[in-house]
């Protein structure tokens, strides 16, 4: 790789060459490690925790309680559902412990086994006490039409339920940050962080300290996945050991952790039905959701109940919904937002929905899609929930779907395979995919003619969005692209800014670097010297929804109930494109996530709240040989509600693959009387499917 490769690769170029700075990666001198001594139950009082014997211990320089901490601030959490409650968080555990993996104890050490050392030698004793029950803290209502009305006269009515795996996002790189104490107050944090300026707001509320004295950096991420969106317990207790004892501090978590005491995803339960006329058009949906919150709340821990309840009825038209959606406290770590965020919930309770009307119908899931989804045309199509439908052709990304792949052809594969006995199946889905809203920053510096630097106020870890601001500059401003640098994910160099989530990133942080480009342009064309720098906070006009449409055919052995996904394929809609090559990136490693729920993941518990999947030996995620290639195609439509025209696609692949795959399972043993599946899909669940079946016929 020569110079000019490595200055277009940008943000790739340090992870090919190994020379990225992780926040573990970042080591000041005399730093003192951080570990944390845990509760072993799920439930009950704290009576007595022990670290007379730990703080002896050589290399131990304190071991820290609940008792130790000043009174501090509280996070801040969004409030898309309005909180009947607010579930306290202490961030060491105080008069009881409410998850089994709660940190009860920090331990500060000159090393990181002193620090292990000090955790393991802290006795923790709880009166272990039966789990509580499941409590609602918040609901919201949605209601369009004469919903009743609409059933009572439907000529037909399917119903469905989902219960959704807990998932573990399990990105690369483990939680991390490591404190810089420069002796004068002023601290410079590493942070494995999605919403790096975030965690410097939040850091600075919850201690009560002036933001000017932290810089948070989070330039290169090892994944994140919704996960790293918020700031943890244990990354406060780092923070504030470091302005206390005046050290450096540094605390990286184990995989095990990760697994106890960072933010789960999905678990949602779902449940709905759909009326249909005599032609077979929805006239009306009524849907119920029930999201887990686990016992505290991350920032963004409610979105995933909004999301799954916003979201419906998708694409489709369908004039009458009634939709409630609760979330409910359990004795469980936390879940918050994991790529797709309720999306994927939601469109799996429609698209099982619309496959069960099609089997009442006896028609094809091309045709019964085809007859009810919107037709948006020019216009923005606002829907029963209250979101507006921006663009795109949802008639024929479907079509595109069947002709691309050949379905008739297919159709007739399948009606001879399973005449010779085989269990083939082929499950089709559509989806919508809202990105995020609101507003995000750039600067951009013109240093000469030939020349310019972007500061974004988004984030990074590895999409490549760097690379696609740089493209978009490259554009705007008529400049080579490797004349070009970027910048995101540091408090000290960069505006203000939000950060990557949602999907939002290339929407509005790429809106809000074309914004910056053409005012940067516009002050030097009037006669500005160089350099000329132009900085704006942008905000879009609405929500961009990406859509698109999966197919999966599917096999499964009659004698081991293996599944083999024998083709997989994908139209989808992003809008406008600034690097296909990050878009089929983006798919391909959506549909991995989407295809890890469907048939393997699942975080388990026992009756008394102790993980049972607690590391990789029992977890199990997709490998390379389980994800099959994607056949990719694409008709985008740009969204008229933010400047660039781009939509939300990074979460696409996760949102599409659980239905298609379900869908293609569930039609695969259609003729052995299956009828229902819950996720993931193992071989087990569906040969115990296949057997129950048989004793039932």
């Amino acid at each position: 790789m020569d110079q000019k490769d490595g200055k277009i690769l940008g943000e790739w170029d340090a992870a090919l060459r190994g020379t990225g700075q992780f926040a573990e990666d970042m080591a000041p001198r005399d730093a003192l490690w951080l570990c944390f001594a845990r509760s072993p139950v799920a439930y009950g009082a704290l009576r007595r925790v022990e670290a007379g014997d730990a703080a002896t211990l050589p290399g131990v320089t304190a071991v820290l309680t609940h008792a130790d901490l000043p009174p501090l601030g509280a996070l801040t959490v969004a409030e898309p559902l309005p909180l009947h409650a607010r579930p306290d968080c202490p961030v060491l555990a105080e008069g009881q412990v409410l998850w089994a993996g709660q940190p009860v104890a920090a331990v500060l050490g000159e090393s990181l086994n002193a620090a292990r050392d000090g955790a393991d030698a802290v006795e923790v004793e709880v009166a272990d006490a039966p789990l509580p029950a499941p409590t609602a803290i918040a609901e919201r209502h949605w209601r369009s039409g004469d919903v009743d009305a609409a059933f009572a006269t439907a000529a037909h009515v399917v119903e469905a339920h989902v219960q959704h795996p807990r998932l573990a996002p399990t990105p690369m790189e483990p939680r991390a940050i490591t404190i810089r104490h420069d002796g004068a107050g002023t601290l410079t944090i590493w942070h494995s962080t999605q919403t790096p300026h975030r965690t410097r707001n939040e850091l600075a509320s919850i201690l009560g300290v002036d933001p000017a004295q932290l810089r948070v950096i989070a330039t290169h991420v090892g994944g994140a996945f919704g996960m790293k969106a918020s700031l943890y317990p244990e990354e406060v207790v780092a923070v504030w050991a470091a302005l206390h004892f005046r050290r450096s501090v540094r605390w990286q978590a184990t995989r095990s952790e990760d697994f106890l005491s960072a933010t789960h995803g999905r678990g949602l339960r779902t449940w709905g039905r759909l009326a249909l006329d005599a032609s077979g058009r929805f006239t009306a949906m009524e849907a119920r959701v029930t999201a887990p919150l686990g016992h505290w709340l991350p920032t963004s821990g409610l979105i995933p109940a909004l999301n799954a309840a916003r979201v419906l009825p998708s694409g489709y038209d369908i004039p009458s919904v009634r939709i409630h959606s609760q979330a409910m406290v359990e004795a469980l770590p936390p879940t918050g937002i994991y790529r797709g965020a309720g999306r994927p919930e939601a469109i799996l309770l429609m698209e099982k929905l619309v496959g069960r009307a099609a089997k009442v119908l006896n028609q094809t899931d091309i045709e019964i899609r085809q007859a009810n989804l919107v037709r948006l045309g020019s216009d923005i199509k606002e829907t029963p929930t209250g979101n507006n439908l921006d663009s795109g052709d949802y008639a024929a990304l479907l079509k595109h779907l069947s002709t691309s792949t050949d379905l008739p052809a297919r159709y007739r594969d399948q009606a001879s395979r399973r005449a010779a006995g085989e269990l083939v199946g082929l499950g089709i889905a559509f989806y919508v995919e809202n990105s995020g809203e609101g507003w995000e920053s750039a600067r951009v510096t013109l240093t000469g003619p030939d020349t310019a630097q972007i500061a974004s106020g988004s984030s990074s870890q590895g999409q490549g969005r760097l690379l696609s601001y740089r493209k978009i500059a490259a554009e705007a401003l008529g400049l080579p692209l490797e004349n070009i640098s970027a910048t995101a994910g540091d408090t000290g160099t960069c505006p203000e800014g939000i950060g990557a989530l949602a999907s939002r990133s290339t929407a509005i942080g790429g809106s809000a670097v074309l914004a910056a480009c053409q005012a940067a342009r516009a002050q030097q064309q009037a006669g500005a010297p160089y350099p000329v720098t132009a900085e704006l906070r942008y905000e879009n006009d609405g929500m961009a929804w990406g859509c698109g449409a999966m197919l999966v055919q599917m096999s499964i052995d009659r004698e081991t109930g293996q599944p083999t996904l024998e083709h997989v394929a994908c139209v989808d809609d992003a809008g406008r494109v600034i690097d296909p090559a990050l878009v089929a990136g983006q798919m391909q490693g959506g549909f991995a996530q989407g295809l890890g729920e469907a048939l393997m993941e699942r975080v388990v518990f026992d009756a008394d709240g102790q993980l049972l999947t607690g590391s990789l030996m029992d977890y199990a995620l997709p490998r390379a040989t389980d994800v099959p290639p994607v056949q990719l195609s694409s008709l985008h439509s740009p969204s008229p509600l933010n400047l660039l025209g781009a939509k939300g696609v990074g979460e696409a692949g996760t949102i599409a693959a659980p239905p298609a795959i379900l869908l293609a399972a569930l039609d695969a043993l259609a003729p052995l009387g299956v009828t229902d599946l819950d996720m993931p899909l193992t071989p087990q669940t569906l040969w115990h499917a296949m057997e129950d079946a048989k004793e039932s016929r």
